[in-house]
């Protein structure tokens, strides 16, 4: 899992009997197997499937306003997604918000939410998949807050924003792991 610092999606995999490794410059906020290190410097291993979650800030459109501002970090950043969607791994999910991925890579294969992995909110999740089918919503719920996008200010924000939720790693592990 590329670019996870939670463990969610790593022991989500784990739990369902693969071996399955986090990558992260932080270190992992679970215990598990978990490599802090750049993700680049490792594509080259052989894995056989990647689930990747850039960093969207310079990414996302929520933070358009600033863009004309961090054009050069904008560039850096979608070189790095442009890198990991070209590694040389056969199944390679990258998730991120709504972006300008979509309007300088390609636009993305899924949006998901949420609500449609038994999880009472809303927030749009592109995916962008190479030899990997879309998801299945296996829980659609009622109750679609937004609760994630008004996560109070602070430095740990970002944090909670991005963490991906349990369902969506469930049916991740579920679908993509028998792949």
């Amino acid at each position: 899992m590329a670019c996870e610092f939670s463990g969610i999606v790593r022991d989500a995999f784990r739990s369902r009997g693969h071996d399955a490794v986090s990558c992260d410059l932080l270190d992992s906020e679970a215990p598990g197997p978990h490599r802090q290190c750049e993700v680049l410097g490792i594509l080259e291993e052989p894995w056989d499937l990647m689930i990747a979650h850039p960093p969207c800030t310079y990414l996302a459109i929520s933070g358009a306003r600033w863009f004309r501002q961090r054009r050069r970090e904008q560039e850096l950043a979608l070189d790095f997604v442009q890198e990991l969607l070209d590694a040389p791994i056969p199944r390679i999910a990258l998730e991120n918000p709504v972006s300008v991925i979509s309007t300088r890579i390609r636009k993305p294969d899924q949006i998901i939410h949420p609500w449609q992995f038994g999880h009472p909110e809303t927030k749009a999740t592109c995916l962008w998949l190479k030899g990997l089918p879309a998801l299945r919503p296996t829980e659609v719920v009622e109750g679609r807050a937004t609760r994630v996008h008004h996560c109070p200010p602070g430095p740990e924000r970002w944090k909670h924003r991005s963490r991906t939720y349990q369902g969506i790693a469930a049916a991740m592990a579920a679908q993509w792991g028998t792949e």
